[in-house]
């Protein structure tokens, strides 16, 4: 069921929900459009929608019915009562497509931590177990809910599943100091789930990372090191694909996972260049990376799948000369060596390499610089004072530079200037 509120009707949405249902492994065997001016607090769609949606379905035969919206838990309840049958809404849908895709320890915790998390706020159901009062000894106290119950072992379990993502995300980070210190780029392809990134990471590291016609095809990020490419090695990260109206339990969820562009050299953003609906897609994808802070990073646009328009594959420059964007098919290969180009040349820029002097009044400088792993050799001179051969980005400069009191003045004094 689409429900849609005010004039027009967005068809990319619609569309994009049906490939959600499929990736689900469901099979679609009706549609119903609900055009509304506002949402109906009890049942999101009108009454008389609801009642046709039961008739097309006792005709059809259909045994669940996806709504793409997010579902209040009352109207959800309401809904499911009324039609006598399961009903998930858009939030829900996507949150069973990330279940069944995740492969590794921490995208398990990832999901398993999404779906409590939405599932707190629906423990307002009026399943009859949730209205009983049940006095116990040992777990429950006397006269403790059901539903109270329930709310407090999903606490402890969400407790349960923070920690050990916590102890997940500093072994990460941990890798990430270690990949600046061996002086390796982390190239990280971001973009709209379907356009093509894990084909793209597959021909570029010879990876066999899933790659299908559906959406969420792969959910576990993976880093690969790539010795030809930009004629030095480096390493080639692919995440997760973005949506529009991604849940934010999953957002929140698979922080971690998305802040590993964060320690990018360079991020990739893959378009499908064939989909009318790609500016919006763009927007999607950029509304994301701002939100976890990765919006200033040095970026490429790859517009993909360019055998399935009439435009070549190629670079393009701005006005200075410098690379923009990169024309490219991963599934025919054309453009990949212009790609190799754009990657050579950005790596290259933004580098500070150079020997700086720290008085001795300068120690948490130099400390940040350690933790960054940007130091490459270090001199102690017989006034305590330190001499290091530094080498990062221009990103870590500026962040260094706003340091607080001096530490900052001296950071843009001896990086930036």
């Amino acid at each position: 069921m689409h429900p849609v509120f005010g004039p027009g009707q967005d068809e990319a949405s619609q569309t994009e929900f049906r490939l959600l249902a499929r990736s689900a492994g469901l099979r679609v065997v009706d549609e119903v459009l609900s055009p509304r001016d506002a949402p109906d607090p009890k049942f999101l769609v009108g009454s008389g929608k609801v009642d046709e949606v039961r008739d097309r379905m006792q005709a059809s035969g259909a045994e669940l019915v996806l709504v793409n919206a997010r579902l209040s838990p009352v109207q959800e309840r309401n809904l499911a009562r009324a039609l006598e049958c399961g009903v998930l809404d858009r939030t829900t849908l996507i949150l069973d497509i990330f279940a069944q895709r995740a492969r590794s320890h921490e995208g398990k915790l990832q999901v398993e931590l999404a779906q409590l998390r939405h599932l707190s706020t629906r423990l307002v159901r009026g399943w009859t177990h949730l209205e009983r009062q049940r006095g116990g000894i040992g777990m429950r106290g006397p006269g403790e809910t059901q539903l109270e119950t329930d709310r407090r072992l999903l606490g402890i379990r969400i407790r349960q599943l923070t920690s050990r993502l916590a102890k997940v995300q500093k072994r990460r980070e941990q890798g990430r100091r270690a990949r600046k210190r061996n002086d390796v780029p982390l190239v990280a392809l971001v973009g709209y789930t379907n356009a093509g990134k894990s084909t793209l990471f597959n021909r570029l590291t010879s990876g066999e990372v899933m790659a299908r016609d559906q959406l969420f095809a792969t959910l576990d990020p993976t880093v690969r090191r790539i010795e030809d490419l930009a004629g030095s090695p480096v390493l080639m990260s692919d995440t997760v694909g973005f949506i529009r109206e991604l849940p934010h339990e999953l957002v929140a969820a698979f922080r971690s996972t998305l802040e590993e562009t964060l320690s990018a050299s360079l991020i990739v953003h893959v378009i499908d260049a064939a989909d009318p609906d790609r500016l919006q897609q763009q927007a999607v994808v950029e509304e994301v990376l701002d939100d976890i802070g990765a919006g200033e990073l040095p970026m490429l646009k790859v517009f993909n799948k360019v055998d399935l328009t009439e435009r070549d594959a190629g670079l393009e420059r701005d006005a200075a000369g410098r690379i923009t964007a990169v024309w490219v098919s991963a599934e025919r290969g054309d453009g990949l060596e212009d790609l190799a180009t754009a990657f050579h040349e950005l790596l290259a820029e933004g580098r500070i390499r150079r020997r700086i002097h720290l008085p001795l009044d300068g120690q948490r400088l130099r400390s940040r610089l350690f933790e960054l792993g940007v130091v490459r050799s270090e001199q102690i001179e017989a006034d305590g004072s330190s001499s290091l051969d530094v080498d990062l980005d221009q990103r870590d400069a500026r962040r260094l530079a706003r340091m607080k009191g001096n530490d900052g003045q001296l950071a843009e004094q001896l990086l930036l200037n």
